[in-house]
């Protein structure tokens, strides 16, 4: 066994990739959780191939998780990794670009064979690893699916069940590469296995043999280890943004006082809402799959013309499906949450990519003048905030409202510092419930200073009312073709998003001067990225400052004065550009574009770069 050394690290990127059936998602998240419960920041990026079943050692098949952690804060899952983990040969040729010069790769020989070589459309004869072209990197080779069997030589399990465990011998040896204890990976098998015990076994032996593997391993002499980041005190859990979403929707049912009901229809990537939201029906919570995406929507306006908060999810796609229900929604001015996990685009595009595609969609995307109120998130953990903040908009204004998220934040995974009950505000919501002193017939449309016309159930005495998607009369809520009357409710129904600016935070700036030479406005996931690129230039003394929208319609009513405060705004999006159509359409500046299409997050080194030519 050779001596060893542990060296303090900062912070650690590792990209795991291989095909889908290695378990890559799996070793990360375990991964993941193990650095959350030391006390590291992280940030993760899962990275999953477009197909259900990609053809096997292909390109188009890797699947890729990249983990951040540190022991200061951190805000993106990072730029370049320090190690990639490859189990075959297009995971190689597929991430290589973004490993670090110097950086380990840990690769799988038996990934590697003439057969994977090809699939991964290298030129006959040629093998990366033994070819010479990785001296750039510290390359370490093991072949894991015959140390696995190894392992596994007793069990009476198949060959294929048996490689099913390989990632596990990964897990192992990274356990030991940066010091870390492997118990609550132990639990998680036993908790998932506990009643298959040959597959339980089969794992714990796995990842028992990675560990000892790099124990005994010559080329590893050095061990690494990240300490505890300096955090604020409370009590954290890792959390995906889907999973924050979904307790975020819990809280306000609870808080409002409501039952909730989710009306939906599977897509990637807002599948994981559902499937979360089914589990905890004991919270008064009705989910329902629906056939398609209209009656997904439909069931939901339905329940909430019932009383019930409402709330159905999709993604782009299904928001244009969805979109005459929508309207029908804003006519009847009832609260509705339309969650839109976005995707890269158009018609089926990138499923499993991530883009910020759907801002003019959730702005303009309906026929007729159908305003509604849009929030975003822009991390994993601000999900929970910020679909609370929408909930709230929507029961308290009774109107539907957008919520945008991305495929990023949905399966990205960082640090949440979760609030108490009590600390979270009491959602006020009031049915009507007869007709008050003097009123002599219920006037469904009779507003009050908010625009707000009151919610009444249906099967309440004196208090029936005509629904429908025809033109309301004002006041009554007859139907009526009247041409002055439509003008009057197509102007009262912007305003009242419009006034929703009057009970929302103003703008704040997140880092940096009040005023200064460039701004950078975000909003959804370049958070991070943003706000990383724009510490670094500030500590070079450059006068930079981030702001991110929570609010995108209406926005705060300080934006405009805060936009005139800098002599430059850049506006950095994933997209063609959409929020600056906005920006400069409403506040007449000549806002300045950073636009990426690529399925993938901006970085932070691509922003400095920008900001840097924006100051020159």
């Amino acid at each position: 066994m050779p001596n060893t050394s542990i060296q303090q690290l900062e912070d650690v990127v590792i990209k795991f990739a291989g095909d889908s059936g290695d378990g890559m998602q799996l070793t990360g998240s375990q991964f993941s959780n193990n650095t959350a419960l030391i006390g590291n920041d992280l940030s993760t990026f899962p990275d999953f191939p477009a197909e259900i079943r990609a053809p096997q050692g292909t390109l188009a098949g890797v699947s890729g998780f990249q983990l951040h952690f540190s022991s200061n804060r951190i805000f993106t899952p990072g730029d370049a990794c320090d190690v990639l983990v490859a189990m075959n040969a297009a995971a190689l040729k597929a991430n290589l670009k973004g490993l670090k010069k110097g950086g380990i790769i840990i690769a799988n020989t038996d990934g590697f064979d003439s057969k994977n070589l090809r699939l991964a459309n290298y030129p006959d004869g040629v093998n990366p690893l033994e070819d010479g072209s990785l001296t750039d990197y510290q390359l370490h080779t093991m072949d894991v699916t015959k140390m696995t069997r190894e392992a596994l030589k007793e069990s009476t399990l198949g060959m294929k069940e048996k490689d099913r465990a390989k990632n596990m011998f990964v897990l192992g040896f990274l356990y030991w590469l940066y010091d870390r204890d492997m118990e609550n990976t132990e639990n998680f098998l036993r908790d998932k296995f506990g009643k298959k015990p040959e597959i339980l076994e089969s794992n714990l032996k796995v990842l028992h043999a990675g560990f000892n593997f790099a124990d005994t391993v010559e080329a590893f002499s050095t061990r690494y280890r990240v300490e505890k980041a300096r955090m604020e005190p409370g009590t954290y859990r890792s959390i995906t943004g889907n999973t924050a979403l979904s307790y975020g929707l819990v809280a306000a049912a609870q808080k409002a006082n409501l039952p909730m009901f989710l009306g939906t229809y599977p897509i990637t990537p807002a599948s994981d809402i559902l499937h979360e939201l089914s589990k905890l029906k004991n919270f008064n919570i009705r989910t329902f799959q629906a056939e398609d995406e209209i009656a997904g929507i439909t069931s939901a306006i339905g329940a909430s013309y019932g009383g019930h908060f409402a709330v159905t999810t999709t993604s782009g796609p299904g928001v244009a499906l969805k979109g005459e229900a929508m309207g029908l929604a804003v006519m009847l001015e009832i609260p509705l949450l339309i969650v839109d996990i976005q995707r890269g685009g158009p018609s089926t595009g990138l499923p499993t990519k991530t883009e910020q595609s759907d801002l003019l969609q959730a702005y303009y995307g309906r026929n007729g003048e159908c305003p509604m109120p849009v929030i975003s998130a822009s991390t994993p953990a601000d999900c929970f905030d910020a679909v609370f903040e929408a909930s709230r908009i929507a029961l308290q204004h009774m109107t539907p409202v957008i919520f945008l998220s991305d495929g990023y934040i949905a399966n990205g995974a960082e640090p949440w510092r979760f609030p108490k009950a009590a600390d979270l505000p009491e959602i006020a919501v009031k049915f009507k419930t007869e007709l008050a002193e003097g009123e002599e017939t219920y006037l469904p449309y009779h507003r009050d200073e908010k625009l707000v016309r009151p919610w009444a159930l249906p099967g309440t005495p004196g208090l029936e009312h005509r629904i429908g998607g025809l033109e309301k009369q004002n006041i009554t809520g007859n139907i009526s073709y009247d041409p002055e009357n439509h003008q009057v409710m197509v102007k009262i129904r912007q305003e009242k998003v419009d006034r929703i600016a009057d009970y929302i935070p103003n703008q704040k700036i997140e880092i940096g001067p009040e005023k200064g030479k460039v701004l950078v406005l975000g909003w959804g996931s370049t958070y991070g990225s943003i706000k990383s690129a724009v510490l670094e230039l500030l500590a070079e003394g450059h006068e930079v400052a981030h702001a991110h929208l929570r609010h995108l319609r209406p926005f705060p009513k300080n934006l405009a004065e805060i936009l005139h405060s800098y002599d430059k705004v850049l506006i950095p999006e994933i997209n063609n550009g959409q929020l600056i159509k906005i920006i400069r359409d409403q506040f007449l500046i000549d806002a300045q574009g950073y636009h990426k299409i690529m399925g993938v997050p901006i970085t932070k080194s691509e922003l400095v770069t920008k900001i840097r030519e924006l100051l020159a």
